[in-house]
């Protein structure tokens, strides 16, 4: 009984904080035919403001880490976000119904990293006087970018029309035309420009820019001041009007996700635990080759369980603004945020348990 109890106090923590209050608020306005808009102009500057903000804090605590204590950690959590978006991808895309793009643009949050569940985290080990190592909070930004710039690459590649073309020895090549589709067949070959065009056309897009030039401005320059002073006060103000239109949009768009709703459900659910023992798994490997604390392996565990609160809805609804964000937002926010929290318990018994504190 108490389990459930906290699981229901949990969710109801979630709809409470702005980011999901925000969403149902703007559902609601929708649902009561609200003539509220937000001018696209005002929406691109607000998105631009939360990545550079974002980008700026995740530059700022790397550019104070240890990097070469830094270096083994910061490369298995961009390797973990990447596997993380590679599997969820492959996964809901084997749901009837479910699309590629909204599928991986669930996958991509999912595999981004909720600092507010990591802070969550941190807080749990402190209680406990469990030590981890001062750099953690640098390790997001590359599982971060590097979930959701996969998820971007994988999803546009995949909503392109693929049309296979035989050449006279045989080979089989694939050429990307305009359209929407799904998977294309397995192919001998793969045109590499094609690839590289999408990849560039990615990193060029607003959303991942201003997330990047933020990460290089707080790493290779001293911004503290204006971030502290602009930038922070403005964030969860900002953070909400966007949620407010993200929820407008989610309403107009729920239809589509009536008929496949149990297969984000159940994703969410399953999700936080798979992903947060790969995390594990990778954090005890790095224990192994460089001394990880304990109490960081934790913390990487449970940033692999959650999945991203902030920097992933603005990026993904700029950089893919056809992907449905009742599901993304839905499946990651309204539920995964909180098993991942409830299962911050279970990572901590099991460092314990094979390292020891």
């Amino acid at each position: 009984m108490d389990f459930l109890t906290d699981i229901a106090t949990t969710l109801l923590t979630q709809f409470q904080k702005p980011t999901l209050a925000f969403l149902v608020g703007g559902m609601l306005l929708a649902a009561f035919g609200s003539r509220l808009e937000v001018p696209e102009p005002v929406y691109k500057f607000v998105v631009m403001l939360l990545l550079l903000k974002v980008g700026l804090g995740a530059g700022i605590s790397v550019r104070e880490a240890d990097l070469v204590s830094l270096a083994v950690p910061a490369l298995l959590a961009a390797i973990l976000g990447v596997v993380i978006v590679l599997l969820g991808g492959r996964t809901l895309a084997l749901w009837p119904g479910v699309s590629r793009m909204d599928g991986m643009a669930t996958a991509g949050l999912f595999g981004a990293v909720s600092a507010s569940t990591l802070a969550a985290g941190m807080a749990s080990l402190d209680a406990e006087g469990v030590a981890y190592e001062g750099f953690i909070g640098a390790l997001y930004p590359f599982m971060d970018i590097a979930a959701l710039v996969t998820a971007i690459l994988l999803a546009r590649m995949s909503a392109e029309r693929s049309l296979v073309a035989v050449s006279p020895d045989g080979a089989a090549t694939l050429t990307l035309g305009q359209g929407a589709g799904g998977d294309a067949a397995p192919l001998a070959g793969v045109d590499g420009d094609v690839v590289r065009g999408i990849l560039t056309d990615t990193f060029r897009s607003p959303a991942i820019s201003a997330l990047i030039i933020g990460l290089v401005i707080g790493v290779f320059a001293k911004p503290d001041a204006v971030y502290e002073s602009f930038y922070q006060p403005l964030f969860h103000g900002l953070l909400s009007i966007l949620m407010l239109i993200m929820g407008m949009e989610a309403w107009a768009r729920l239809s589509e996700l009536r008929k496949v709703a149990h297969a984000y459900i159940v994703y969410a659910i399953v999700a936080p635990f798979v992903h947060g023992l790969m995390g594990f798994g990778l954090g005890l490997a790095a224990h192994h080759l460089t001394g990880f604390s304990a109490g960081g392996v934790t913390l990487l565990a449970v940033m692999a369980a959650s999945s991203s609160d902030i920097s992933g809805p603005p990026t993904l609804r700029a950089a893919l603004p056809e992907a449905n964000p009742s599901a993304y937002v839905g499946a990651s926010t309204g539920l995964g945020t909180p098993v991942a929290i409830l299962s911050i318990p279970l990572f901590m018994a099991q460092s314990d348990w094979i390292i020891g504190f």
